[in-house]
């Protein structure tokens, strides 16, 4: 696990635990990169949101227009699906078909494609789906002429210094954690499936379809460190402490204000106090392929948490029994309470 605490713009405590290769014992450090997972989101929703800027696309945009296909909710053919909704989850869709190829949304290639919708209207619920970004993903790829992958490296991660990317084939392996899933005896490591690099179907890649297979929703990798920094550009409103600016301070703050008076959820970045004895932090948390991350912080007070785990048991009868629960409040009680 690897554990990082920003304060004032600084990164004040940086920690790692353990090894990210159990075969080779070889230790975690300050390069090791780790897939992840859904914190990936916030790396879409913040491209986007550059795009909105340019006014090349409108959070309101009806998404029927962007796919080249009708996303409409069957039970209300009427209601606009718009890109708003789905970076914020209350677009109405769910993943009861898959979310690694639109196929499974596209009336043309899937005849069960209503079954992505549910029964309440779109912008009049809630519901966490990973076919919502991967849509958001092939969007941005559209949009900006520009792959998926490489667009985020361009546009976010080159100004921010960070290296990371979706690509597997881009990125030195060598520093992969590998990720290890619990099965209720042993832990089985994944790298496998969880860093797939898909070369072949890259080599024959559809642009403005096949952006899933970088994952858009999940597929992000970076340090916990690089994270961190990342996380300093969303907590000072979308400019970095040495004023490189990624997007502008309205765009931040829209990302961060929730759509749902149930989750807090904004786009593709959510408030909670459940990691913080009632402090309200935003954020987002990953899980995928036995990994755990999570990334918070409070824009206010200037401060934020990054805590990543490459293998853990997916044990939570109690909360010092979550790993993320349970790193994430003791580094609260350590760093802010007391």
């Amino acid at each position: 696990m690897s554990v990082v605490f920003v304060r004032q713009n600084e990164i004040v405590y940086v920690h790692h635990f353990g090894v990210k290769n159990v075969e080779t014992q070889e230790p975690i450090d300050d390069l090791t990169m780790f897939r992840i997972a859904s914190i990936s989101k916030s790396f879409t929703a913040t491209s986007l949101m550059q795009l909105v800027e340019k006014g090349i696309v409108s959070l309101d945009t009806d998404v029927s227009e962007l796919a080249g296909f009708p996303i409409r909710n069957p039970k209300y053919p009427n209601t606009v699906i718009t890109l708003e909704m789905l970076m914020s989850h209350t677009s109405s869709l769910n993943d009861s078909e898959g979310y690694f190829t639109l196929d499974v949304i596209n009336p043309e290639t899937n005849p069960n494609a209503a079954n992505c919708y549910n029964d309440y209207e779109p912008g009049h619920g809630y519901e966490y789906c990973n076919l919502n970004f991967n849509l958001c993903g092939e969007f941005l790829e559209r949009l900006s002429g520009e792959r998926f992958d490489q667009y985020v490296v361009h546009h976010v991660l080159n100004p921010l210094g960070l290296y990371g990317g979706y690509c597997v084939d881009s990125l030195d392996r060598s520093r992969f954690a590998s990720l290890y899933q619990w099965d209720g005896e042993h832990f089985d490591c994944v790298d496998e499936e969880a860093y797939a690099p898909r070369s072949e179907r890259i080599r024959n890649y559809r642009f403005g379809y096949d952006a899933p297979l970088f994952s858009p929703t999940g597929g992000m990798k970076l340090s916990a460190i690089s994270l961190a920094k990342y996380m300093l550009m969303h907590m000072n409103y979308g400019i970095t402490p040495d004023s490189v600016r990624i997007i502008s301070e309205a765009s931040s703050k829209n990302m961060q204000t929730p759509r749902s008076e149930d989750e807090h959820y904004g786009l593709a970045l959510w408030k909670t106090d459940e990691y913080s004895e009632g402090v309200v932090l935003t954020g987002h948390t990953g899980g995928a392929y036995g990994m755990r991350s999570a990334m918070f912080f409070n824009p206010e007070e200037k401060y934020g948490f990054v805590v990543i785990s490459n293998g853990a048991k997916d044990i939570e009868e109690t909360d010092e029994a979550n790993i993320l629960l349970g790193a994430l409040r003791r580094m609260y009680q350590c760093f802010i309470a007391e």
